[in-house]
């Protein structure tokens, strides 16, 4: 599969079993405080018998079903009942098994179908006594059988997705995945969600639904997954999977992130046992940890974004002004204090969107910027709000050389410089320009609107880059380096002494990086694209038999595979076809010696996490049977009646000891809710 770039005929068509998930059945999740009610999917059986060629022998088929398997048995599903099909496929090409469900999708592997083994022999059988018999049960939702038949897939090269066999084949064109007669027609993508099943020979993903489909042999499988990362790869790059193509791309020294066989996975095999760590065929989802909840609306409401403090207090901006509130052991609660903005300030009352809040000085300042102009995600400048007067003290101006410039995103120069209360310099991104912002003058003296009539923030360091960055987002260590994620999905790491070159650049993997995190040690990296969570480490050993970071050298050729944060396919098929991740961070720490525990990103109604010493474990079970980059699809799912704006873990100060980390603060639009993980209540007093 290595050539299909340069091939522009019919690839050769190929059988499995292919099944489809509808959202009809409910689940509940049941806090102390709330009640929520979302959808999630069951699955019934599709199949199609297509010959390669009208010269081709018939293929033999495999035995008849009798029935759907139930599922996973899981004690936990007792709560949730059987749900009942009520629509099937209908079409003269697709048949349905229908069938009862007893899943619960956060301890559901995925689909389940018949093995062979669950199939009996009835050759010839075509539209018969099964058949009718099945149309005949289908008011009463029983589970019947119907004879089995093959769906065909191929990849082909079309301009059209939604076009027919006329548009295939082309010269140019993308890839996509076609399977029975145009009943799938994929572009192949990371949009699919695509989730192997090694040891069943299956694969589920995303097309308007969730379908699966289950290879009959272990080479037609493995042959499946090596055509669709190839056409992966050329659909991203616009060049074929090639060897040369490869290198040219990723360079010798990330050849492992596209052939992980190859990769040294050292880095990763120092991982802890920690809490959640799984065992066995227990995934994490199937944990009996409470996730206590204490929910509250919030003040003004229309919530743009949430500013955890490390200290007494948090902050929820939105268009009016900002609600303080009280940090506590067991989350977040409000002090019944709002600053409102001053309808005199062209910003407040304006219906201005604030999407960054950056605290600083101590926790008793906050900059506040809204990175939209001429409808581009970047600002002129900012404001600074004294949180203890309530007022806007300061209306800064971006400038260079007497020049105005844009901003996108601004961060803390360290990731706990916001509680030093002499703190007055924070860094700013563009598109090619990254600075370092002191609110000095250039004579070390504080400006504000007393004493200067537009404040002009002062350039301290910083490189503006002559064009190709397209930076996206940064973060900081807490030594001052930098991590920064670009539209091309590379994530560059820089010292804390030069912003002018990179010491590494990842490459990633063609998705553009949303949203950056890194640790407190600057070991691990996670970046946010719409569909996953790519999870990076930093470690390498120098040719002095030092171990660094790619902060503070470069990695050589020893460079560790990243790892992948995913939601199985139904779990993204009920986020929502436009929900995309967004906002992922880990838990938060602020000092040496202190670990992360946690990953937490929000997509949808849904915030989900992860173990972060489970995903570091190479012998975790998610990871066996995986063709290319290990996955990891075992998370928490916790979720919400409105989008989600920000998902986020307090303080590693406010972890107490019967919880395996701090509290999670989930803000929507109208709502903050503070999540516990841990099985003991406690009240509302203790701090």
């Amino acid at each position: 599969m290595g050539e299909m770039g340069s091939r522009n005929s019919r690839s050769s068509k190929s059988c499995a079993y292919a099944a489809r998930a509808y959202d009809r059945a409910a689940i509940e999740f049941r806090g102390p405080r709330a009640k929520l009610n979302f959808s999630f999917a069951d699955y019934t059986v599709d199949t199609q018998e297509q010959q390669s060629t009208p010269s081709s022998s018939p293929q033999q088929l495999p035995e008849k079903p009798q029935q759907l398997q139930q599922g996973n048995n899981n004690n936990n599903n007792a709560d949730f009942g059987n749900e009942i099909w009520d629509q099937l496929l209908g079409d003269n090409e697709i048949q349905g098994l229908k069938s009862l469900s007893n899943h619960h999708p956060h301890s559901r592997e995925g689909l389940e179908l018949p093995d062979e083994s669950d199939y009996e022999d009835d050759e010839g059988s075509t539209q018969t006594e099964s058949e009718e018999q099945f149309e005949e049960d289908a008011d009463d939702h029983t589970p019947t059988r119907t004879p089995p038949k093959l769906a065909h897939y191929e990849f082909v090269k079309t301009l059209k997705i939604e076009g027919d066999s006329e548009d295939d084949y082309e010269d140019e064109g993308f890839w996509v995945l076609k399977v029975g007669n145009n009943k799938i027609r994929a572009k192949v993508s990371t949009d699919m969600q695509l989730k192997m099943f090694g040891d069943q020979r299956r694969v589920d993903f995303l097309d308007n639904g969730v379908w699966a489909l289950k290879f009959f042999v272990d080479d037609e499988y493995r042959n499946f997954i090596t055509k669709f990362q190839d056409c992966l790869f050329e659909n991203v790059y616009g060049m074929g999977a090639t060897e040369a193509n490869k290198m040219k791309i990723y360079g010798k020294e990330f050849i492992g992130w596209l052939e992980p066989e190859e990769s040294d996975d050292a880095m990763w095999e120092d991982a802890d046992s920690g809490v959640w760590k799984g065992s066995g065929k227990t995934p994490v989802r199937d944990s009996q940890d409470l996730l206590e909840e204490f929910e509250e609306a919030a003040t003004g409401g229309g919530i743009q974004s949430l500013a955890l403090g490390a200290l007494d207090n948090s902050f929820l901006v939105n268009d009016s002004g900002v609600q303080v509130v009280k940090n506590f052991s067991h989350g977040i609660h409000g002090k019944g204090v709002y600053v409102k903005f001053d309808k005199k300030d062209k910003w407040g009352g304006g219906g201005s969107t604030r999407k960054k809040a950056l605290l600083m000085r101590g926790e008793t300042n906050m900059m506040l910027m809204s990175p939209f102009k001429e409808g581009k995600p970047r600002s002129t400048g900012l404001h600074q709000l004294d949180i203890e007067t309530g007022k806007i003290v300061t209306e800064w101006k971006f400038e260079k050389d007497g020049t105005d410039i844009t901003m996108k995103d601004i961060t803390n120069d360290t990731k706990g410089s916001q509680l030093d209360p002499s703190e007055s310099t924070f860094l700013g991104l563009d598109d090619n320009r990254m600075c370092q912002w002191d609110m000095r003058d250039k004579k070390g003296i504080v400006q504000t609107l007393a004493n200067a009539s537009t404040p002009v923030l002062n350039w301290t360091q910083g490189h503006q880059f002559s064009r190709g960055t397209n930076f996206q987002c940064f973060a900081t260590t807490g030594d001052g380096s930098i991590v920064v994620g670009s539209l091309d999905g590379k994530i560059r790491l820089y010292s804390k002494t030069s912003m002018k070159q990179a010491k590494t650049a990842f490459p990633g993997l063609g998705s553009p990086i949303t949203h950056v995190d890194v640790t407190y040690d600057g070991k691990w990296i996670l970046g946010t694209t719409d569909t996953y969570l790519i999870l990076i480490c930093t470690l390498f050993t120098d040719k002095d038999g030092k171990t660094k970071t790619g902060f503070t050298g470069r990695m050589g050729n020893k460079i560790p595979a990243p790892r992948l944060l995913k939601l199985i396919p139904v779990d993204a098929h009920m986020a929502g076809a436009n929900n995309k991740f967004h906002g992922g961070h880990f838990s938060w720490v602020t000092e040496s010696g202190k670990q992360e525990r946690h990953l937490v990103a929000a997509v949808g109604k849904f915030s989900v996490i992860w173990n972060f010493q489970q995903v570091k474990d190479s012998a975790h079970r998610c990871y066996q049977n995986q063709q290319g980059l290990k996955s990891c699809y075992c998370y928490k799912i916790v979720p919400k009646d409105e989008s989600i704006i920000e998902s986020r873990f307090m303080h590693d100060k406010y972890a107490v000891s019967d919880s395996p980390d701090s509290p999670l603060v989930v803000a929507t639009p109208m709502k903050v809710t503070s999540i516990s993980i841990s099985g003991k209540k406690r009240g509302h007093g203790t701090s």
